[in-house]
């Protein structure tokens, strides 16, 4: 058995101290452990055994300090090599549970309000880009498919169509739910299936690998966000805290982002996304609330949909909706140029270079 404290051996007039009794430097050595601490600046040995013959062993040490439950005597621990821990395992959804759920000619509650400011195409297009899903009961599925294409789960919600809003009644069953679950209690995914989520619309990154990326909260403001700026690849963590992880962010590594929080988490994701150079955060929404008299959880989509959203004529989204709402008849027919001048693309453009109306003539 080898004593876990022992006189510090000499390594220059660093490893001598000051006597604790008879105060002359450079002549006490103290006890110190494997690590080179010592137990206490009084534990030690003076070098003048005849004029001060100073002494203070760890064993007296504990004698004085029985409080002090550790055994000066402990043996050393042997090192035992950690037993090597399973990977984590990297689980996905089968590509047809996704296929089954996208349908381009049938509405969530969630693309039936896009489409009330939204282009029908463009609605189309946003369906068909991230892999909108809806169930039965006409929620929207958000799938979260990677960069490499693999769909790691699908986030079920539900929105009210009339407004756009989430509900967060808690009263609603399955407000928020994951595709995997029901396939999990099917059989259909073993027992062990783990989730392990990554940014919804990373699929992106690889289809455009030099467009600039825009990093919000929501999935909705994604969607929003693609409609009117396409230009940009449009990224959402999912929730405030969620996602804000290195092996979730590590796909943007190289990558010129702007993060676009909410009102409500603009500090949260400044401090968390300190450690990437490459996220610059830009709390834009703080100012439009500001002028805009926004709520206090407002995001990017709120203004987006002020800015660029454009009533459309007639009733879109009746193809296999389950809503019953009728086309507002009393809605004045444009004229095709007028149309044209309501297009987001083209209101943005005449914003932009200040543009102004002065006729409009048919060319023959």
């Amino acid at each position: 058995m080898e004593y876990r404290y022992h006189l510090q051996k000499y390594a220059g007039t660093a490893s001598r101290h000051t006597c604790p009794a008879c105060g002359r430097p450079r002549c006490f050595t103290l006890y110190v452990d494997d690590n080179n601490e010592p137990l206490d600046p009084t534990v030690g040995k003076c070098d003048h055994d005849s004029s001060c013959s100073y002494h203070y062993t760890p064993r007296e040490y504990y004698r004085d300090h029985p409080d002090w439950r550790q055994d000066w005597r402990e043996p050393k621990p042997q090192f035992v090599k950690p037993k090597p821990q399973p990977p984590k395992p990297f689980c996905t959804i089968p590509p047809e549970y996704v296929t089954r759920s996208v349908r381009l000619d049938r509405d969530s509650s969630l693309t039936f309000w896009l489409g009330t400011f939204i282009d029908p195409l463009i609605v189309e297009g946003l369906k068909d880009l991230f892999q909108l899903g809806v169930t039965r009961n006409g929620d929207v599925i958000f799938f979260q498919i990677d960069e490499q294409g693999r769909c790691r789960s699908g986030k079920i919600m539900k929105y009210n169509q009339a407004d756009g809003h989430r509900i967060k009644d808690e009263n609603e069953p399955n407000r928020v739910n994951w595709i995997h679950v029901p396939l999990m209690k099917r059989g259909v995914l073993p027992e062990k299936w783990v989730l392990s989520q990554c940014l919804f619309g990373a699929h992106q990154l690889s289809r455009f690998p030099d467009r600039k990326v825009i990093l919000v909260e929501s999935e909705k403001t994604v969607l929003i966000g693609t409609a009117f700026l396409p230009q940009y690849i449009w990224l959402a963590t999912g929730g405030k805290d969620v996602n804000l992880k290195p092996e979730t962010l590590s796909v943007l590594k190289g990558r010129d982002v702007t993060a676009f929080p909410d009102l409500d988490a603009i500090e949260r994701w400044q401090e968390k996304l300190k450690p990437y150079p490459n996220i610059k955060v830009v709390p834009l929404i703080r100012k439009i609330a500001q002028q805009e008299g926004l709520p206090d959880n407002a995001d990017l989509a709120d203004w987006l949909v002020k800015k660029y959203g454009t009533p459309q004529v007639g009733s879109y989204g009746s193809r296999g909706s389950n809503d019953s709402t009728e086309p507002n008849e009393s809605k004045p027919v444009m004229e095709p140029w007028e149309e044209i001048l309501q297009r987001p693309e083209v209101k943005a453009l005449i914003e932009d270079l200040d543009l102004e109306l002065v006729s409009v003539s048919h060319m023959e």
